[in-house]
């Protein structure tokens, strides 16, 4: 009996093995192919003359001299700061405050109108509102303003935000909140001192993604600001090509990886600290 179940178990040995190896080439394909453009990102900078391609580069810094001599790259990562910082402040303040609302107070239509908003955010797109976005914005003195750029996509990220935001408020316990007015907080010293500690990594969750959506948001920026001294760099970047259409891979390449790492940094720094859930901050 035991001769005749070992080529049995021999065949099912050599299938595990094979659907092991398997899997394994499968994810090395599939890692490969999204490596490859890393790669090229990684090496083209000090590369003296990148292509397309990916190989060994023949190490040079003068990539980085060319793009310091551009009058508006380094300002533009500046100006990308000030969007992307001012966005996810706002963001994150407006849609707390609203998220605690409506977690807290029992509104008729509540949840209807938090899934409309939603849908109308995701379907009515910024492209197809920049007409009357536009003219808002006109007649409000915004054009050529960081501030008209930063409230227009606030207004965008806000009811996503917000959902994101209201699933936290809702997994926090109201113990504590009950407590403190017992000893005569207002809501917004609880907001303040008690929920805001506890959905911290929401917070987070949120401020990055509100920075890497206007960070790389070109249309609202190349709409609204007229002078290159304000641009962000996803509008400069447009720039660094000639007038027919061909890419400059030194001066690109450079500025796109000086482009990505503030982001990149974030993110693990946020990632690492806090972690990513979207979920309640309390465990139970």
């Amino acid at each position: 009996m035991s001769t005749a179940a070992t080529p049995g178990a021999a065949s099912r040995t050599v299938r595990r093995a094979l659907a092991r190896v398997g899997r394994y080439t499968f994810v090395s394909v599939v890692l490969g192919f999204f490596a490859l453009p890393l790669l090229w990102l990684a090496s083209a900078p000090f590369d003296s003359t990148p292509t397309i391609t990916t190989s060994l580069p023949q190490f040079t810094l003068d990539n980085f001299r060319a793009l310091l001599d551009n009058p508006y790259a380094l300002s533009s990562l500046l100006n990308s700061v000030y969007l992307a910082g001012g966005t996810a402040i706002l963001v994150v303040t407006f849609a707390a405050l609203a998220a605690y609302a409506l977690s807290r107070v029992r509104v008729p239509g509540r949840d209807a109108l938090l899934y409309g908003l939603l849908l109308l955010s995701s379907i009515v797109t910024g492209t197809a509102t920049m007409v009357p976005l536009f003219e808002l914005a006109f007649r409000l003195n915004l054009i050529d303003s960081r501030l008209g750029v930063i409230l227009i996509l606030t207004g965008g990220l806000l009811p996503a935000a917000i959902f994101i935001l209201k699933d936290f408020m809702d997994s926090t316990p109201t113990s504590y909140e009950e407590s403190a007015r017992v000893f005569g907080a207002t809501p917004l010293q609880i907001m303040r001192h008690i929920v805001v500690p506890v959905v911290r990594p929401g917070l987070a969750t949120v401020a990055v993604w509100a920075v890497a959506n206007v960070w790389g948001n070109f249309l609202v920026p190349f709409l609204l600001l007229r002078g290159p001294d304000k641009a962000p760099a996803a509008v400069i970047m447009y720039t660094l090509y000639t007038e027919g259409g061909q890419a400059n891979l030194a001066l690109l390449s450079t500025f796109s990886l000086l482009y990505s790492l503030p982001v990149v940094l974030m993110f693990v720094f946020v990632s690492s600290r806090y972690g990513f859930r979207f979920h309640g901050g309390i465990k139970r």
